[in-house]
Parts: structure tokens; C-alpha cells; sequence
């Protein structure tokens, strides 16, 4: 194609190799020529980009992979959309494959909505679109005042199963590691025609209670206070949670077990999650999700573990991590987003993408 009269132009708002692999294979999928600019960071910590060529009138697409640094890339983001703004672009659209902050989607006590201060961030900055891929909420495309087309790499993930597991995914089972991930693993299932095992007992720390103002008691009148205590309105109190020990609900024993997730990050809770499924009797443990973060010793503890594999997409660089750790695999899912590129400059129905994608899936 020729890129000056392609209407469109492909940009990578990080210059460091590892964010740019996953630009230059969408790029070569569209069979046009990533774009020229200059991203760096001053001596001071400032982000600077120089837009090197023309962008007046086109469709811009920016490419941003998510490094360790998040906030450095988001930054990255927003000084590029806002530079090919002020140089006169028709549209911008951020293609983000793993969205920073998606797991501050819910407000925490004191805490805030991170992920919706970002969806504004970028909506200021000029972004008018945005291709993700497994948003770690669904709702959050709600934050958005603009388009959002959040993709799927369930297919990607699937076809790997048939084809790498082979022969033997038949005698496999599909996993969720908790309750709240049962959704996402019965989709799996139904997909693979396999069983669904789903694991609880296990507690979240991060939604433990901290001393917060909770405990403190109802208001009353001045006239209602005495020195001997509270006299106010007395409310029900609300029982704490306790969970009980880790239990397994289905069969494990013998089969090839497949935990599927969208995020591993922190990988404490698969490491804890495969020793009780060896304990039960899985012979094979597979570990599935499309956003590898991998972050602090992740590739250690999955290597010293009993996982068998872990398998995930390149939404976010880790070939330092792969380094580390054989055990990780990666699933390349630069088709789709080139594909969606390509019908949002044409106009094309996004439809085909979400093609056998039920509402929630």
C-alpha cells in the first residue's frame, strides 16, 4: 500500500524496541510503514515527541504498549495525541491493547477511580477512538465519552490449546481461580467442550479493611451526647467475612488443568492455585491469560513452581521475563488489531470481529 495516499498513518508513541516489536507487526500486517517521530525523555524526566512527517487531514493511529513504566507510557500517550492534534489530525485513535489502571475501575474506600480520570485524560489530550483487547471490567467502557472497541484474544488462546496441547486438551479442564473469574473460564468450557473446575477459599487482601473511619459510630445531636459514651442510633452490624480453606469444586484428578485469567500479574495466587491442583490429582498445569505483566518476580516463582506453562499474548512486552523463565509463552495477536485498524479507516462494520461473542463473554 502506499502509505501517502493510504489516508492513514501508524504511529508507536514509545521508541524502545520492546514497545515497538508489537507496532512493526500490525504495521507489516497493513503492509504500510510506521511513522515517523521522536520519543524521548528530557534529562529532567520530561516526556518530549517530534511528529517527523505530515498528519494533516488522516487518520492517525497510535500504537502504545504498556512497559513496566506505566506512567511514563501513559504520558508518552498523551503528548503524542496532543501533538498530532495541534498538528491538525482528522482522527486519533489509541490503539492500546492492555489499558493501564483497569483494575482501579471501583472506588476503594477514600480511594478514587483511576481508570475514569485516565478515560478523560486521553478524551483532553485529543484521542477521539480506542482499540483495546479484554478490559479488565467491561463497564469501563462506560468512562469513555468517545468509541471503544474492546477486542477478545480468547480465539488466540483457544487455537493455542487445540493446537499445542493437541490430542490431549480433551482430557483437559478449564479453571477459575476464584468465583469472580467463573464467567470468563465457562466461556472457555463451552468453547473446548470441556469441564469447568472452580476454585475458592482463597482470600484478597486488597479488600481487607483497613482502619478507615469505618468503626467509628453514627452522628447524634450534641443534646444526645453524654460522657459516659455513644448513646446515638444503633446499626445493624454487618458480619466480616471468613472463608474457608481452599477447596475445588470438580473433578481435577488426572487431567490437564487450564487456569484462564485476563491478568497475571503478581503471580502468588497462580503458584498457590497449581500446588492445590497438583494435590488433587491435575498431571499438567496451564496457565492462560491475555495481559502478562509479570511484574517483581514473577518468571522466578513460575519457574521454581508446578505450572507447566504459561501462555500469553503480546499486548504487553516480556521478553526480558521470557528470558528468565522458558516456562512463558507467547501468543501473537497483532492480526486482529491490524485488521480493526483497518476497517475503522474504511468504515467498515467492526461487527466480524465480534463475530460468536455473546453480551457476556
Amino acid at each position: 500500500m502506499n502509505v501517502s495516499k493510504s489516508g492513514y498513518r501508524v504511529f508507536s508513541a514509545n521508541s524502545t524496541t520492546a514497545c515497538t516489536e508489537l507496532a512493526k507487526k500490525i504495521t507489516e500486517r497493513l503492509g504500510v510503514e510506521l511513522g515517523k517521530s521522536l520519543v524521548h525523555q528530557e534529562s529532567n524526566g520530561e516526556t518530549r515527541v517530534d511528529v517527523k512527517e505530515s498528519v494533516r487531514g488522516q487518520d492517525i493511529f497510535i500504537i502504545q504498549t504498556i512497559p513496566s513504566d506505566v506512567n511514563t507510557a501513559i504520558m508518552e500517550l498523551l503528548v503524542m495525541a496532543y501533538a498530532l492534534k495541534t498538528s491538525c489530525a482528522k482522527n486519533i485513535i489509541g490503539v492500546i491493547p492492555y489499558f493501564p489502571y483497569s483494575k482501579q475501575c471501583k472506588m476503594r474506600k477514600r480511594g478514587s477511580i483511576v481508570c475514569k480520570l485516565l478515560a478523560s485524560m486521553l478524551a483532553k489530550a485529543g484521542i477521539t477512538h480506542i482499540i483495546t483487547m479484554d478490559l479488565h471490567q467491561k463497564e469501563i467502557q462506560g468512562f469513555f465519552s468517545f468509541p471503544v472497541d474492546n477486542l477478545r484474544a480468547s480465539p488466540f488462546l483457544i487455537q493455542y490449546i487445540q493446537e499445542e496441547v493437541r490430542q490431549n486438551y480433551r482430557n483437559a479442564i478449564i479453571v477459575a481461580k476464584s468465583p469472580s473469574a467463573a464467567k470468563r473460564a465457562q466461556s472457555y468450557a463451552e468453547r473446548l467442550r470441556l469441564g469447568l473446575a472452580v476454585m475458592h477459599g482463597e482470600a484478597h487482601h486488597s479488600e481487607l479493611d483497613m482502619v478507615d473511619g469505618r468503626q467509628s459510630p453514627p452522628f447524634s445531636p450534641p443534646s444526645t451526647r453524654t460522657t459516659q459514651g455513644h448513646t446515638g442510633l444503633e446499626l445493624p452490624l454487618m458480619m466480616a467475612k471468613e472463608k474457608p480453606p481452599i477447596t475445588v469444586v470438580g473433578d481435577v484428578g488426572g487431567r490437564i488443568a487450564i487456569i484462564v485469567d485476563d491478568i497475571i500479574d503478581n503471580v502468588e495466587d497462580f503458584v498457590a492455585a497449581a500446588e492445590i491442583l497438583k494435590e488433587r490429582g491435575a498431571y499438567k498445569i496451564y496457565i492462560m491469560a491475555t495481559h502478562g505483566l509479570l511484574s517483581a518476580d514473577a518468571p522466578r516463582l513460575i519457574e521454581e513452581s508446578a505450572i507447566d506453562e504459561v501462555v500469553v499474548t503480546n499486548t504487553v512486552p516480556h521478553e526480558v521475563q521470557k528470558l528468565q523463565c522458558p516456562k512463558i509463552k507467547t501468543v501473537d495477536v497483532s492480526m486482529i488489531l491490524a485488521e480493526a485498524i483497518r476497517r475503522i479507516h474504511n468504515g467498515e462494520s467492526m461487527a466480524y470481529l465480534f463475530r460468536n461473542i455473546a453480551v457476556d463473554d
